[in-house]
């Protein structure tokens, strides 16, 4: 009943004639729209520049390019250059009323420039709606973004979707704090120890752009001269760019700044963090509000404002490779930005990678490392444990502890915590033939065969088990374990050890920190703990399993891993020894011993030119299946100078286990074609291949063909 039939009762039937004007005008206003139908039929156009070019995020080849829409007064002051809009897409020009196009579905997109008139002589849609006022896209971050889609024969849109974190309503509408002023230029502290280290610090805090490849020393301190650099771009007025490959690097850099400048003058910018508050310390980046900036690799992205250094710290970890179309690898990225923002350079490892060899071979970057004195003071010692050593120590052998390893381990308990690194996680060796080491293969469906609890012998991917092996390589019928997981090898040692606590590190829980107390820490590469005061020793076993990996970075991922974990080991001086399972005479093996991984990668870049091999060529990887990647290489217009390699079948995927990137889908049969290019086609291999893609999914051919740029598994 309508309260003006005077009804009695409670609530607005009974309410005075005044409040129920109140509330029909209230009720009026909450009913009303906010906006117009977002065709904005019949409304009138921005009177200045009423053309917005805009690109749209729909990540497809073929519609990589700006698009024009019409601007309606009631968004001009808000539709600016950067901002997040959305448009109606894919209305066809039949669909045209009042002179613009209607239609289509709404879809994101950044608002790129406003022009007075459009190249499209058609109708125009018009913007739909202005998600927001905050301009997130930077004429330098578009800049960059379309260098690296170019570069990896991707789309703008793909790579502004790494570029630009979701929007967060709440965080755009706190204020960001007020610039702090530039602090005074740190002391060279533990630069001093580097050659030309000081004055690297100094050309940073004098406005410099020098570019170098760092070979840190073994230790902690690599974090605190990150932080030294990181101040003395600051205090010359720029800003300053750190990416690492993890969070708990990522922590131990956060750490160090805040100790030597003090809280507001960075940003830590990592998944850790949560949606909203990433986003928060993003746009205080974007304001300006905070000139540095600490992350993981989607900071390659980060939007510093008057870029005066940017760092990368260890770049052959895997995880500064993105996942994501179109997988630019971090490395890549920052040395576009150095090139187009004319800042300083520097690329930190315990270890050198073949790309940062080349840097320095080429004079695009000077070395900045210690001399030797100075290395064998701070390295701990490294001994090497063979074939023929472990031929002479049947005992150990068997026990897959050799003689040497064991010591090393009681010695140093010792003093302090004892590290154990193994190749793999978990409990399950698979085997191998103990005369040939050829993979043991199930005869079902030729997986890889594992030890179970029991003895008995297990297909991995089918479960079958398997009484009667033999090699069909040598003939042999005795089996040892080809690579022992971490749990099973913290369950050995604790047999082994029985009076000292065992600790494990790996993908299910990684430790950051043990104590300096006697314990054996087992650990999966990359999850070592860090030791308070350092560990006493070190035991690297299995190297092989690392080394005959059929892979062209094999010894040079081996390398850095067995590095990674030396650092962490107190030097020779302090007792601290480092001792590795594996063949003495190997070229990474050799390396390890002498501490040089310079001179390894120096010596596998001249390899890689001889034979033509990434990153002296530029490589593409193309796969999928057979008929697909045959049709594919057919209509490729590719430079002159292009080498196809193949194309070969690539190894199916295990059923129910991870898949590694550019692996076919478990079930289905792929070949890759790898095509090759020297120095100074790479752009047009690009663009070859980006054109034989869009052109694909234009005509909607059949199945997807995967291409990608500088693949890191090449076999």
């Amino acid at each position: 009943m309508s309260s003006e039939n005077g009804s009695g009762g409670g609530g607005a039937e009974g309410a005075p004639p005044e409040q129920l004007a109140l509330i029909r005008e209230s009720v009026r206003k909450a009913n009303v729209p906010r906006a117009k139908p977002r065709t904005w039929r019949g409304a009138a156009l921005a009177e200045e520049l009423p053309v917005a070019r805009v690109l749209v995020d729909k990540g497809v080849l073929h519609l990589d390019r700006y698009f024009d829409y019409a601007v309606p007064a009631e968004l001009d002051a808000d539709a600016r250059p950067g901002v997040r809009v959305r448009v109606r897409f894919g209305a066809g020009r039949h669909r045209v009323r009042d002179g613009r196009r209607e239609g289509g579905g709404l879809i994101d997109g950044f608002l790129v420039e406003r022009r007075a008139e459009s190249d499209y002589s058609g109708p125009l849609a018009a913007l739909a709606q202005v998600v927001s006022p905050e301009p997130v896209l930077s004429e330098e971050l578009l800049g960059l973004a379309r260098a690296v889609a170019d570069r990896y024969a991707g789309s703008l849109a793909d790579v502004l979707q790494l570029a630009v974190p979701p929007r967060s309503a709440r965080a755009e509408q706190r204020p960001s704090p007020e610039p702090l002023p530039p602090p005074p230029a740190p002391e060279h502290g533990s630069w001093g120890r580097y050659e030309h280290g000081g004055a690297f610090l100094d050309a940073l805090a004098s406005g410099g752009a020098p570019r170098a490849v760092w070979n840190a020393l073994p230790g902690p301190l690599w974090s605190e001269e990150l932080a030294r650099a990181v101040a003395a771009t600051l205090a010359s007025g720029r800003g300053a760019l750190v990416v690492v490959p993890d969070g708990r690097s990522a922590a131990r850099v956060d750490a160090a700044l805040t100790a030597l400048l003090g809280t507001g003058r960075h940003a830590l910018l990592t998944a850790d963090a949560g949606p909203e508050k990433r986003y928060a310390q993003w746009l205080a980046v974007r304001r300006g509000s905070v000139r540095a900036v600490v992350g993981t690799r989607a900071a390659m992205f980060a939007p510093v404002q008057d870029l005066g250094l940017v760092a990368i710290w260890d770049d052959g970890d895997d995880s500064h490779s993105e996942p994501h179309a179109p997988q630019p690898h971090a490395r890549d990225v920052l040395l576009l930005r150095a090139a187009l923002d004319k800042c300083a350079f520097l690329l930190g490892s315990w270890s050198c990678t073949v790309e940062a060899a080349q840097l320095v071979e080429s004079g695009w970057a000077r070395p900045l490392a210690a001399g030797r004195e100075q290395v064998r003071r701070t390295a701990p010692l490294v001994r090497t444990v063979g074939d023929d050593d472990l031929a002479r120590d049947e005992a150990a052998r068997a026990a897959r502890l050799p003689t040497l390893a064991w010591q090393a381990a009681r010695e140093g308990l010792r003093h302090g915590p004892v590290l154990v690194q193994v190749p793999r996680r978990g409990y399950a060796p698979r085997m191998a033939c103990a005369r040939c080491r050829a993979p043991a293969r199930c005869r079902h469906c030729s997986g890889p065969l594992q030890g179970q609890d029991a003895g008995v012998l297990r297909c991995g991917w089918c479960g079958r088990d398997e009484g009667a092996w033999h090699c069909p390589e040598c003939g042999g019928f005795r089996l040892r374990a080809q690579v022992v997981g971490a749990r099973r090898t913290a369950e050995e040692l604790g047999r082994a050890f029985p009076a000292v606590p065992v600790r494990t590190s790996g993908r299910e829980h990684v430790l950051d920190t043990v104590p300096d107390a006697p314990a054996l820490v087992v650990s999966t590469p990359g999850a070592e703990p860090v030791a308070e005061g350092g560990y006493a020793a070190a035991l690297l076993l299995d190297g092989w399993a690392m080394l005959v990996r059929p892979d062209l970075r094999a010894g040079e991922d081996a390398l850095r891993r067995w590095i990674a974990a030396g650092v962490l080991v107190r030097p020779q001086s302090e007792g601290g020894t480092v001792v590795v399972v594996a063949e003495p005479t190997l070229r990474p093996v050799q390396a390890l011993v002498r501490w040089d991984p310079v001179g390894h990668a120096v010596r596998e870049l001249a390899e890689r030119a001889e034979l033509g091999f990434p990153p002296v060529s530029r490589m593409a990887a193309v796969s999928g299946p057979p008929a697909a990647v045959a049709e594919f290489l057919a209509a490729v217009d590719l430079p002159p100078d292009a080498e196809v390699l193949g194309p070969v079948p690539l190894p199916p995927s295990p059923p129910g286990g991870a898949r590694r990137p550019g692996a076919p889908p478990p079930g289905e049969h792929w070949d890759r074609a790898l095509v090759r290019v020297p120095p100074g086609s790479g752009s047009a291999l690009a663009t070859a291949l980006k054109t034989a893609q869009a052109a694909r999914m234009a005509r909607g051919s059949g199945e997807a063909v995967r291409v990608r740029i500088d693949p890191p598994d090449i076999g």
